[in-house]
């Protein structure tokens, strides 16, 4: 049997095109005259327990939801994502 000559795409570093396509979901939001970076995660990708500023209560793993961190903040974008929080999606809508 003749061997195909078909080029074989190469391998894809996955975390690579999974950070990237992250970062296709990322929005910015104002509120409260603050400017929030917000970014779903899915429940396929929920696989921790996280507790909801909003109102307090566990989002249990396997639970769509959002993580919000300061878009402006004054100590720069490294202490802004370390105070990034997971919120239950409707709680983010009401606050």
């Amino acid at each position: 049997m003749p061997r195909s000559r078909r080029r074989r795409p190469e391998p894809r570093d996955h975390d690579e095109s999974f950070d990237r396509l992250l970062a296709g979901w990322k929005r910015t939001e104002t509120r409260r005259g603050q400017e929030w970076t917000v970014q779903p995660v899915s429940a396929v990708q929920a696989v921790k327990a996280y507790v909801c500023p909003g109102c307090g209560r566990t989002i249990e793993p396997g639970t769509a939801h959002l993580v919000a961190w300061r878009a402006d903040g004054v100590l720069g974008e490294a202490a802004d994502l370390a105070a990034r929080r997971h919120w239950h999606s409707a709680c983010w809508r009401i606050a």
